[in-house]
């Protein structure tokens, strides 16, 4: 069956599904299995909704899915309802993504409702990959990532697991808020995570990528801040002296100083030569660049 037969049986399941709707909601539907014909509603939708996908139709399939997440509601499915409503924002991620994050937070909304912290957070976590991908609002993804990190806090924080999952929501923020040039938060929230996982075998070797991060939130600042926050660093964590990201620290602080823009320049394409630079450390790094008298405003 191609694309056109399959939208065209979904559109007759749709109908199908709306008269047992109409006909549970009558007298004698009522006295006469009201609920079994809202069930089978239910199911009708979720056939139409996985129809329209094939059809790759999506604003209908999510539509679809949100009539079965509703009923699943009318008849206290409260899983089954979150589970239809995360479906219809799949779907609406590929055709109206405000109309995915909608769908999105009614789930959000059933999962806290029935003390399932750890499944919420995790959409709120959706949520802030739709708004950065789709809609580029930094500060929503910031809301969302911290909205996550609090679910997880509320019930579960000791738990390993959710331990790691709560941390990359908080390193999230912490990026987000580099960013957005809110560098104290930043800053906290990479002393915070370097401090927990310095002193853990699986995860200590991280710490100094935090802390690195952290040290680039206060150059941007002040250099001086820079220094400060490098020593204490070195001291709570020495394995922090031996990195290659301390030793570039130690580099860009001398040439800083010396207003030195192409020594700056020269640290960055040695570091960058063994370990890449992502689009985060590459802004951070051209902040702290252009404090640099005379520098060229890039890193080439």
């Amino acid at each position: 069956m191609d694309s056109t037969g399959k939208e065209k049986e979904a559109i007759q399941l749709m109908a199908e599904a709306d008269k047992k709707v109409r006909s549970s909601g009558s007298f004698l539907g009522g006295m006469f299995g009201g609920n079994q014909k809202v069930e089978e509603a239910c199911e009708m939708y979720a056939r139409a909704a996985n129809m329209f996908k094939m059809a790759k139709n999506w604003s209908a399939a999510g539509n679809a899915f949100c009539q079965a997440a509703r009923l699943h509601m009318q008849l206290q499915n409260k899983h089954d309802s979150a589970t239809s409503f995360i479906d219809a924002g799949n779907a609406f991620k590929k055709a109206d993504p405000q109309e995915a994050i909608k769908c999105l937070n009614a789930a959000i909304d059933i999962y806290t409702d029935m003390g399932r912290f750890t499944i919420a957070a995790k959409h709120h976590i959706t949520i802030a990959e739709v708004y950065e991908s789709e809609l580029v609002d930094i500060e929503k993804v910031q809301k969302c990532v911290f909205s996550a990190s609090s679910a997880e806090n509320a019930l579960i924080w000791s738990v390993c697991l959710i331990y790691s999952s709560a941390n990359k929501c908080l390193l999230k923020v912490a990026s987000y808020s580099a960013q957005l040039e809110q560098y104290p938060k930043a800053i906290e929230i990479y002393e915070q995570v370097g401090t927990n996982t310095m002193d853990n075998p699986l995860l200590k070797y991280s710490a100094k990528e935090y802390f690195f991060k952290a040290s680039l939130c206060h150059f941007i600042v002040d250099e001086l801040n820079a220094k400060l926050a490098v020593g204490k660093y070195e001291e709570m964590f020495p394995a922090f002296s031996d990195s290659r990201e301390c030793k570039l620290l130690k580099k860009l602080l001398e040439a800083h100083e010396e207003q030195n823009a192409e020594a700056f320049t020269e640290a960055v394409k040695e570091f960058d030569s063994i370990s890449r630079l992502d689009q985060w450390l590459t802004t951070m790094l051209l902040r702290i660049k252009k404090t640099i008298q005379g520098d060229e405003d890039d890193l080439k």
